[in-house]
C-alpha cells in the first residue's frame, strides 16, 4: 500500500487532537506484525507537525492459545521488558500501533502513571480511520455520558428481541473514548465515541438476546439467527440457539477451558453518529478491527473476558454490539430502541 495524502491528513488531525507540539518526542510502539502502512503514516504525520517520532518495534509473539485471538485490546508483546517499559514511560505521547492494543495490557497502568498519554490507533485499514476523522467533536457528549455512568447505581437493558439485563454499577470503573489523548495519564483509541463501565464482581444478571444483524466482532460476523445468552452473577451459564452462530460461540468459549472467558468484561454504548453498523460488510476480515462497530451511535456493547475490577484475567474475549436496545441509568433512558437520547447535550 502506498501513502495517500488524505490518510496523512487524518493521522495529523488525530495527533493534533492529542495536543502534540513541535519538538515533542513521540514514541511509536509497534510490533513486527503491525499494519506497516499505519506505522509509516504515523511517523510521517508526526514529522509534519515538527514532532520527533521515535519507533519502538518489538517482536510479535508466537501463538500459544487454543484458538485464534482477535480484538482483545490486551497486547502482551511488551512482556514487562525493562528497556521497553523505560522507553514508553515518562511525559509525552505514546502512539500504540500494536495489533491487539494496550487498552487491557498489564503494563498500561505503569505507563500511564509515569505521566505518559496513549493514543491507540486501532488496527484498521487507513480508509476506515480517514472516513471517521472529521471535525465532529465528541468530547463533551462522551464526558457527559461518563459522568452519568459514574453517578448511576443501576443500568437496565431491554429489547423487543428479549434482552432483559440488570447491571449493578456501584464501584464500577467507568470511562469514555472521544479519540484524543490530550492529557497525562489518559488512554484513548481512534476511532472514538464510546462510554464504558467495568462492573465489580457479581453485578450482571439476566438474558442477552443477540438478534439478526447484531455483531460478533471476535468473528467479524453479523449474526444471521438469534442467540440467547443466559447470565448469572456475571457468567454466561447457557448459550441458547440451534444456529451456526450459537454453535460457533459455544465452541470458541469452550476451547479456552477457562471459566473467566464466560464472564462480563465491560458494558456500554456507542456515541459516534458517523460510525456505521453495516461498515463491516465492506472490508475483508484482515482489513478491519471492528472499532467502528463498537462506537456506532446507539449500540449497546456487551463484552466478555478480562475485567480488572472483578479480578478476572483471560484472553477469551467477545465484543458484541447490539442494535435496537433500550438502555436506562437509574430509570433515565439514554438509548431508546437503538437511538441516542438528548440527555448528553
Amino acid at each position: 500500500m502506498k501513502v495517500q495524502e488524505k490518510w496523512l491528513r487524518a493521522f495529523e488531525a488525530t495527533f493534533r487532537k492529542c495536543k502534540v507540539q513541535p519538538g515533542e518526542v513521540v514514541r511509536i510502539l509497534a510490533e513486527t506484525e503491525s499494519r506497516a502502512i499505519n506505522v509509516e503514516l504515523a511517523e510521517l504525520a508526526l514529522a509534519r507537525i515538527a514532532a520527533i517520532p521515535v519507533k519502538i518495534i518489538v517482536p510479535s509473539l508466537p501463538s500459544d492459545t487454543p484458538v485464534p485471538v482477535r480484538s482483545t485490546g490486551a497486547s502482551h508483546v511488551v512482556q514487562h521488558m525493562p528497556p521497553v517499559l523505560r522507553a514508553l514511560s515518562g511525559p509525552g505521547l505514546v502512539v500504540d500501533l500494536t495489533v491487539e492494543g494496550l487498552l487491557h495490557a498489564p503494563e498500561l497502568p505503569q505507563i500511564l502513571e509515569s505521566g505518559a498519554r496513549v493514543i491507540m490507533v486501532s488496527n484498521e485499514h487507513p480508509e476506515i480511520l480517514d472516513r471517521l476523522t472529521t471535525d465532529l467533536d465528541l468530547t463533551a457528549k462522551v464526558k457527559n455520558g461518563v459522568r452519568m455512568l459514574a453517578k448511576a447505581k443501576t443500568m437496565t437493558v431491554t429489547s423487543a428481541a428479549g434482552t432483559r439485563l440488570e447491571i449493578a454499577l456501584a464501584g464500577a470503573r467507568v470511562g469514555g473514548v472521544w479519540g484524543g489523548a490530550d492529557r497525562p495519564g489518559l488512554v484513548q483509541h481512534w476511532p472514538g465515541g464510546l462510554c464504558l463501565a467495568f462492573p465489580k464482581a457479581d453485578s450482571v444478571n439476566g438474558t442477552l438476546v443477540l438478534d439478526t444483524g447484531d455483531v460478533n466482532l471476535t468473528f467479524k460476523r453479523y449474526l444471521e439467527n438469534p442467540v440467547t445468552l443466559h447470565i448469572e452473577n456475571d457468567y454466561v451459564t447457557r448459550i441458547e440457539g440451534k444456529s451456526l452462530d450459537a454453535e460457533l460461540m459455544r465452541s470458541y468459549m469452550e476451547a479456552w477451558q477457562d471459566r473467566n472467558a464466560y464472564a462480563v468484561s465491560h458494558v456500554g454504548w456507542g456515541m459516534n453518529p458517523q460510525a456505521r453498523w453495516d461498515a463491516l460488510q465492506m472490508f475483508d476480515k484482515t482489513e478491519t478491527n471492528g472499532t467502528e462497530l463498537r462506537a456506532f451511535a446507539g449500540n449497546f456493547l456487551y463484552s466478555t473476558g478480562a475485567n480488572d475490577m472483578a479480578g478476572r484475567h483471560t484472553l477469551g474475549h467477545f465484543d458484541l454490539p447490539l442494535r435496537h436496545c433500550t438502555v436506562q441509568l437509574d430509570g433515565t433512558t439514554i438509548v431508546d430502541n437503538g437511538k441516542l437520547c438528548e440527555v448528553f447535550e
